[in-house]
């Protein structure tokens, strides 16, 4: 099975993700993140640190329509 160049790039983006987020889980369970809050907002930094196409941070008052 072969997929699009865009479907290929989400799946990539996607293995990128997961790739960061297993590390923060490492991170957690070493006890690097005293709090959930912590834990979340490193995540959230890996996955924002990876710079993803179209991939962008909205303030939670805006309201977007796609």
């Amino acid at each position: 099975m072969s997929f699009c160049d865009h479907c290929e790039g989400q799946r990539f983006d996607r293995a990128r993700v997961l790739r960061a987020l297993r590390q923060v889980k490492q991170e957690v369970r070493r006890g690097d993140c005293r709090s959930a809050p912590e834990a979340l907002d490193r995540a959230l930094d890996a996955i924002g640190a990876l710079e993803i196409p179209h991939l962008e941070w909205e303030d939670a008052t805006d309201q977007v329509v796609h």
